[in-house]
């Protein structure tokens, strides 16, 4: 037989599909990248049939009495085959049925976009654009990963791009940095991962510089596993929540020795007054210090006062994980790092300052693309409604209450249609109990994706999309330094169609399908999407990118890059020239707005606030539960692959466990185990270590829930054990890393996750 080789890209990386017939017989990775991701070995499991939509459904409750049928049937009501004509007429007839009965408001489009890495067959692009020329939609603003960080970043650095990939460079920081504090995580974990695709991953070369020329490396972080093991650092194993109160501590003891930069903070920033204030303990009595420090984050004091001492003689870099602003008050992490910057006055030189997300996705810390990247429109969005991403639950059980986001006050919409298209809410919402009463509320819920997915199983209309490998898309985007070619590998499993077919279908159906496809088939829009991107790099930087036949032929081409220069070097340099989008032009350490605005959750200046819970307000038999993305799997995409089996035993996760939290609960290596508050409560395999601080459990995301008779999860799915409140009043991001849990022997062992899971949907489809 001809063996073809597809060049394919996904979230984790660029590889080469070896398919013989219609067949994947092996995947080799990209040979210029210099650290491939194991998960491209599991790819072929999307060729498998067991986890795969086959053919459009409707559940029974639904296609028997229609819209507004008990919603409690969601996931237990049996899903019915049909036609895809009737499927979607159903669907075009529910849109056009809610937009004039309660106002296009009602409409959410709650597609959450990880499902592939294709710039064209994006699936929420593909949705709104649809929507949009049918009178709009519900949409959200920010993401599960990062939306704190971002909201308080806009509002006192002028923009969000210093978490987003456009601080200094990890190859500047190998270069010039001798002091680097790594708050959270600086990973190849979450590094093999990367928004839109990643041509080669650049970490683990950046950190072998880093460590060949002998910088020293503070990690912070309460897993010493949160850098490679072959990485000397200095591990601090901090109280999770409490890295504010360490950054404060650090900027009060620079105060008090005088030693910090009074020049900068008087030229670059503004509020500064008010934020010495607070660190010296004017405003509420307390002085800032190390030994303020040490008490709330369990650390060294003695070691504290030494790292102040040492920061301002040395060009020191801090970093910041988007892990740390996923909790209670996680504005505040992002905000005290950069007020600690500015204390040290190293923002703007090379190596210095501070920097956010390093290792959270592939492409943070290279150089960025300085060219258009490859993009399917959206089309102009005729409404402005949205709400924050991770409110998802509060928007379905409060239709019309009000709520507050970046200082303004909002209503909730009356959801009466969500349409969620490539993702899997059940997976990264959090207390996934509340949220399952949330689904019951809406009249339809449409699910369009190509997995059997916990959100899959309680649709109302379930419409089988194809996978990346069934399909021919183009991949990149601003950190990837290649745009690449995703050819298709086999035909479509059952009756699947591409996300772009679908919609096609449906605007055939609302009468708008000359604006959607503008009359190109899929490589008349992938050709078109790509010469938009070379004709920019051309016309604007004189770059020269190949025809798009030569591209699609070798599989990738290369992307103009920005060149490597400090963050926020020209407003260094000229502060006047170059103002901040700030309310003052400049940095802000003590913000006119969030005076005004008074909201107890977010001050007007950096500041330490207990989380709602943490070790230091914890019962004794209390374990603070960190939950967060796996080594083997992105999110829950390819959960059966082999790199995500061996992560697990049982058929379940493994929770890591300190040997003191371990022993004391009469917990061995490999035992069965519940966790349990009073959100939920799950079952995981224990993995005894001491790669973590005492008192802290670890779970990675990304099980498929499955519910038994009693409600426990038997996956290990840590989203039935999270909390669902907002950051705060003021950014409304993720909180799923505030979160305590009681943790016991589990005597009886149910059989292994994945197969219950196979048995519960074939009795859901009657396979």
């Amino acid at each position: 037989m001809t063996i073809r080789r597809i060049p394919h890209c996904s979230h984790w990386g660029a590889y080469t599909l070896l398919v013989e017939e219609d067949r994947i017989i092996g995947v080799e990775p990209l040979p210029q990248d210099p650290a491939p991701s194991p998960i491209i070995h599991s790819v072929p499991e999307w060729a498998k049939p067991d986890r795969r939509v086959l053919r459009p459904m409707v559940r029974e409750g639904w296609l028997e009495h229609g819209p507004g049928s008990t919603g409690r049937a969601r996931g237990s009501d049996r899903l019915i085959p049909v036609s895809w004509d009737h499927a979607l007429d159903l669907v075009s007839k529910e849109i056009t049925r809610v937009s004039k009965q309660h106002g296009n408001e009602s409409i959410f489009a709650g597609s959450y976009g990880w499902t592939s890495c294709g710039r064209f067959h994006h699936a929420s692009s593909l949705l709104k654009r649809l929507l949009n020329l049918v009178g709009g939609y519900t949409g959200h603003v920010d993401t599960y990963s990062i939306a704190a960080g971002p909201v308080i970043l806009r509002h006192v650095l002028g923009d969000d791009g210093a978490c987003g990939g456009e601080a200094n460079t990890l190859e500047s920081i190998a270069a010039h940095t001798e002091t680097l504090v790594v708050f959270g995580a600086l990973s190849p974990r979450t590094a093999q991962n990367e928004a839109g695709g990643i041509g080669t991953h650049r970490l683990e070369d950046s950190l072998r510089a880093i460590r060949d020329r002998g910088v020293k490396v503070v990690l912070v972080s309460p897993l010493r596993d949160d850098m490679p093991g072959w990485m000397d650092v200095d591990w601090w194993p901090i109280r999770p929540n409490t890295d504010t109160a360490l950054m404060l501590g650090l900027a009060g003891e620079l105060l008090a020795a005088r030693r910090h930069d009074a020049g900068f903070l008087s030229t670059y920033t503004s509020g500064s007054d008010d934020f010495l204030a607070y660190l010296s303990g004017d405003i509420d009595g307390q002085r800032k210090d190390a030994d303020w420090a040490a008490q709330i984050t369990g650390l060294d004091a003695g070691r504290i006062r030494a790292l102040a001492r040492q920061m301002p003689d040395k060009r020191t870099m801090l970093t910041v994980s988007w892990s740390l602003q996923r909790a209670h008050h996680g504005e505040q992490p992002f905000w005290a790092a950069l007020g600690l910057a500015a204390m040290l006055g190293q923002i703007g030189l090379p190596g210095g300052g501070v920097g956010y997300g390093y290792g959270s996705l592939g492409g943070v810390g290279a150089a960025m693309s300085a060219g258009k990247s490859p993009a399917m429109s959206k089309g102009r969005d005729v409404l402005r409604s949205f709400i924050p991403v991770a409110r998802i639950a509060d928007m379905l059980l409060n239709p019309g209450a009000s709520y507050t986001y970046e200082g303004k006050t909002r209503r909730y919409p009356d959801a009466r249609l969500v349409y969620w298209a490539g993702g899997n809410p059940f997976h990264h919402h959090q207390d996934l109990n509340r949220l399952s009463e949330a689904w019951t509320r809406p009249e339809t819920i449409i699910v369009q994706d190509p997995m059997m997915t916990a959100t899959a199983r309680r649709a109302d209309i379930l419409l089988p999309a194809s996978t990346s490998i069934e399909r021919n898309d183009i991949a990149g985007n601003k950190r990837s330094d290649l745009v690449l070619a995703m050819q298709q590998a086999i035909a479509p499993l059952g009756e699947a169609k591409s996300d772009f077919d679908i919609f096609c279908l449906l605007a055939d159906r609302l009468g708008v399908r000359d604006a959607f496809d503008e009359g190109r088939d899929e490589m008349g829009w992938l050709r078109h999407i790509y010469d938009l991107t070379r004709s920019d790099a051309a016309d604007r930087l004189g770059f020269d990118m190949p025809p798009f036949e030569d591209f699609w032929t070798k599989g990738h081409a290369p992307c103009p890059r920005r060149p490597d220069v400090p963050h926020l070097s020209d407003f260094r340099a000229e502060p006047e020239a170059n103002r901040l989008n700030t309310e003052s032009g400049r940095i802000v350490l003590g913000s006119r707005q969030l005076g005004q605005l008074a909201l107890p959750d977010c001050p007007a200046h950096p500041a330490w606030q207990p989380p709602a819970e943490w070790l230091g307000g914890a019962a004794e038999d209390e374990l603070h539960l960190v939950s967060h993305q796996p080594q083997g799997r992105l999110h829950s995409q390819l959960e059966t692959g082999g790199s995500s089996r061996a992560e697990k035993r049982n058929g379940r996760e493994q929770v890591r466990l300190h040997p003191q939290d371990a022993a004391k609960r009469g917990i061995t290596d490999g035992a069965t185990v519940r966790l349990w508050n009073a959100r939920g409560a799950c079952l995981a395999t224990a993995r005894v270590t001491d790669t973590q601080r005492p008192g802290v459990a670890v779970l990675p995301t990304g099980a498929w829930l499955t519910g038994d008779a009693h409600g426990t999860d038997l996956s290990g799915n840590p989203n039935v054990l999270t909390l669902d409140i907002g950051s705060s009043a003021f950014g409304q991001g993720c909180a799923a890393h505030t979160c305590l849990v009681r943790i016991d022997p589990h005597d009886e062992n149910p059989g292994d996750a994945m197969d219950i899971y196979a048995a519960q949907v074939a009795v859901l489809t009657d396979t």
